[in-house]
């Protein structure tokens, strides 16, 4: 084997670096791609960029047009500069632009998820957000972010219910909707997504959400909706799924005949990664580019579709024209060269992070006032496995590299004046923690090598070296492709030394095949491995290997791997026989000490104990569900042990969705945490402390118990199809029309101060198609600490054709109050308000009748209630 000196390629990869350092790792070979420009002007952005696309389009000839319509790698669409067509380059995600490479990229702002920013019911902070994201899209030299996520939450065990928003889709379309402003009037594209029925991770490429038209209408499709109605995203994201038996991309009635027709949506709209399921239907119902570079469905089987009669020139022209359209909508005519990544890290945006963590955390209990600790003469204990680590997200997309992260603990100590003491508690480990903090490389810096050898059987000499500072080693996007070509093997080898002597553990889960050495001895071959785990690209289940260890003294790891397609059932399912490849090392040393016993004596020496539990990225991610709604290992005893120990216990949990409290009656005060990005610890010392007065309210409904939720007896399917037959009844109109009380209902969140709701008044009694229903109230802070307030107007159809739910979410407004201080403030109600969509003459309908307008502080707290007529029936489409 050649010394490092001789190999042709020869770079490190650290996790702070742009993917350009690593040669555009992620790139297809020989593809062109330009830069973005710098911030756009507003009138270059309102310019008649659908004219400028067909002035554009009448120069190219058909393969140029068809080679539009799929991207030129993982993150860019194709340009084709001499007819001066830039690329533009995309990025993931909803709370935050992480750039080109999947883990350890460019360092990124690292927002609230998308349930935290829907739990501030707050529709101006959302547009700043995507303002702000706007800047960081463009730091990574990006021009589209693949988000908002707006699929609705219609089961508690949803993976990726933390990304999106709500259960209510009012709701999240109109929060939706700021954010798709925010980020475009910065010119940089919002991607919404997933269109459509996209609820669940469980076989989300491959199962059939068989929904009926009804429900279809008013729940899934509607955020969408109000969103392209009031602020048009540039681009839509298709899912993966099928609906009614036929993909989302290449759905005729919900791509062609709703969006495109009744919605007249004139932007772009692209494939999930990977998502395009045909050639010639796809382009038909309109799914425009196929993201990423892929030679399956396109490119001359389009020409010989065309030449077949299957497919028309203007069904590609069509698709042609409204990638253009994108692509003149964020770059125009600029040619120029694409930037390196860089960090952005502003103390304008670190201060909305906080800001918005702040709002988003939500007080569900706080009896007795345990709430909020005086910083100078209370003893806190903080306890629990999320005290200590940053929890800052969910996994799969969304994740990123955040420029810093804020731990509990630590931003506790800064806000106490007191002692603080912290124990354990117990562990939640999914997985075991990645080995990087233990691992050097040879030279003795952190991480690990990565020798690359083109073709997958390790012959000839490396072509490329690379130090990763990281043990998370799945290659999804940043396999140096244009080097080692579509077939690839690879050795990893680090060196790791523990800080104790005992029987330690590591973990080794692989994509392709993998075999793992400890010392030159092999210790756990995977290479033909047949039993899939639940990491989102698609690996193995993780295997431990205890391995006996002296402190200090180091251990030599070794992977083989290549990027053959495993399990290799699959490579005839999928008619591929190479595609990712990685593994993922973890490591974790032999536990010494009882941690809840040593939990409950912190407790008993405190005033109060902070017990942080919850979730964390590994629990909830992209790519499958969680399997109970109880919390994972020892939490639950934990916090038991702990209240007994100490009746003044805070318990604060960390999730993206709901979690069974079995505790709830014993503790007095209960945090829902959320996922807050990288200002996550200092958020919650500032409301613990009461430096910020909580004001954030559920988005969605926390049950009492799994069975209680709508979707129980569907969830998550059957051979394949998941029928949505709870109809329109999910959230909190199931738990309403079925008479079940839920642990804490919809848009339930407490304060420090409190509010009286004055009565309303309704300026008109009779609404018309194009009329409104204004709402003038007074509301008050009658308490002694300022804080905000979200009033909620729900709608009730007294009587209906068609069965409805007992209220839904029509109007909310956010409200600072000084204490002592009222304001009064006007909401409107329009058509969107009172219709439902009737299946017998294909249109949305306000029925003739009365309807009560119910004004509260929660969908179960209705403080006022008053009425108006629709005097006769009509109907509209959009």
């Amino acid at each position: 084997m050649a010394s490092l000196d001789t190999r042709s390629e020869a770079h490190e990869v650290e996790s702070s670096m742009s993917p350009v350092g690593s040669e555009a790792a992620n790139s297809t070979p020989n593809t062109e791609f330009s830069a973005p420009c710098s911030p756009q002007q507003k009138s270059q952005i309102l310019k008649d960029t659908r004219l400028s696309a067909r002035k554009k389009l009448a120069q190219l000839t058909l393969e140029e047009k068809v080679s539009l319509l799929t991207a030129a790698d993982f993150w860019r669409t194709k340009a084709i500069p001499e007819k001066k067509i830039p690329a533009i380059k995309t990025s993931d995600g909803p709370n935050g632009a992480r750039g080109g490479i999947f883990v350890g990229g460019t360092k990124a702002a690292l927002f609230p998820c998308g349930i935290s920013l829907a739990a501030t019911w707050n529709k101006a902070l959302l547009r700043e957000v995507g303002q702000h994201l706007a800047s960081e899209t463009k730091a990574r030299s990006a021009n589209m972010l693949l988000a908002p996520t707006v699929c609705m939450h219609r089961h508690p065990l949803g993976g990726r219910n933390f990304e999106s928003f709500s259960e209510d889709p009012f709701l999240t379309g109109k929060l939706a909707a700021q954010y798709v402003r925010g980020l475009q009037e910065n010119g940089v594209a919002a991607t919404i997504k997933h269109f459509v029925g996209n609820e669940q991770e469980t076989h989300r490429v491959t199962i059939d959400t068989v929904v009926a038209e009804r429900p279809l209408r008013e729940l899934y499709l509607r955020p969408f909706e109000i969103a392209i109605r009031e602020a048009n995203p540039w681009a839509i994201m298709s899912s993966y799924n099928l609906v009614n038996g036929v993909h989302a991309d290449m759905n005729d009635h919900t791509l062609k005949d709703i969006l495109r027709g009744e919605w007249g949506y004139d932007g772009a709209v692209v494939s999930d990664w990977g998502g395009i399921n045909s050639t010639v239907e796809a382009l038909k119902a309109g799914c425009d580019i196929e993201f990423p570079f892929s030679t399956k469905w396109r490119f001359e089987k389009l020409i010989e579709a065309l030449n077949k009669g299957q497919i028309t020139q203007e069904d590609i022209d069509r698709a042609a024209e409204n990638t253009l359209t994108l692509v003149e909508r964020l770059k125009g005519d600029d040619m120029s060269k694409e930037e390196p990544e860089r960090e952005d890290n502003r103390p304008e945006t670190r201060k909305l992070i906080r800001d918005a963590g702040g709002e988003g955390l939500t007080l569900l209990k706080n009896v007795g006032d345990v709430l909020p600790l005086c910083p100078n003469t209370t003893n806190v204990a903080v306890i629990g496995p999320n005290a200590n680590r940053a929890i800052a997200g969910g996994g799969g997309s969304a994740s990123l590299n955040p420029y810093y992260n804020t731990i509990p603990l630590d931003s506790i100590k800064k806000a106490s004046n007191k002692e603080v003491v912290f124990a354990q508690g117990c562990h939640i480990h999914k997985w075991l923690p990645v080995a990087s903090p233990f691992c050097t490389e040879k030279s003795g810096l952190p991480g690990v090598n990565i020798d690359w050898f083109r073709g997958d059987k390790f012959q000839g000499d490396p072509v490329v070296t690379q130090r990763r500072t990281n043990t998370d080693l799945f290659l999804w996007d940043s396999a140096p492709l244009s080097q080692v070509g579509p077939e690839w093997s690879a050795n990893v080898t680090t060196y790791l030394t523990t800080t104790t002597t005992g029987r330690h553990t590591i973990s080794f889960m692989s994509v392709g095949p993998g075999r793992l050495y400890v010392n030159g001895k092999l210790e756990m071959d995977l290479w033909d491995w047949t039993e899939e785990g639940e990491a989102m690209f698609d690996g193995s289940i993780d295997y431990l290997v205890p391995v006996d260890m002296e402190a200090g003294k180091p251990v030599e790891l070794k992977v083989e791997l290549t990027n053959e397609l495993r399990p290799i059932a699959k490579q005839k399912q999928f008619n591929a026989t190479h595609k990712y490849g990685g593994c993922r090392i973890g490591f974790k040393e032999e536990d010494r000490v009882d941690y809840i016993q040593e939990a409950v004596e912190a407790a008993k020496a405190a005033d109060v104990a902070v017990v942080i539990v919850g979730l964390d990225a590994e629990w909830e991610s992209e790519g499958y569900d969680r399997q109970t709604m109880d919390l994972p290992s020892d939490q639950d005893k934990l916090i038991e042990a702990v209240v007994a120990a100490n009746p003044k216990t805070v318990v604060v949990n960390q999730s993206g969705t709901p979690v069974a409290m079995p505790w709830v009656d014993r503790v007095p005060a209960i945090i829902q945490g959320w996922y807050q990005g990288q200002e996550a610890g200092n958020a919650l010392a500032d409301v613990l402390f009461g430096a910020v007065n909580p004001s954030g309210k559920l988005p969605c409904t926390f049950p009492q118990r799994i069975e209680d939720t709508p979707a129980y007896n569907t969830w998550p399917g059957e051979n394949l199809k998941v029928v949505y037959g709870e109809g329109i009844f999910i959230g909190y109109r199931h738990y309403e029309r079925c008479k079940i009380a839920p642990l804490f209902p919809f848009g339930h969140g407490l304060s420090y101060t409190k509010f009286e709701y004055g009565r309303p008044e309704l300026l008109q009694r009779s609404l018309t198609a194009d009329g409104t229903i204004d709402i003038v109230m007074g509301i008050s802070n009658i308490g002694s600490v300022d804080g905000s307030e979200i009033i909620q107007v729900y709608v009730n159809d007294e009587k209906s054709r068609l069965p409805r739910p007992e209220k839904e979410l029509v109007a909310f407004e956010k409200v600072f109050l000084p204490a002592g201080e009222t304001r009064h403030i006007k909401l409107s109600l329009d058509k969107y308000a009172v219709g439902y969509y009737d299946t017998s003459i294909n249109s949305w309908i306000a029925e003739e009748g009365t309807f009560r307008v119910l004004i509260g502080a929660s969908s179960a707290d209705i403080r006022h209630t008053s009425t108006f007529e629709v005097k006769e029936s009509f109907t509209w489409l959009f």
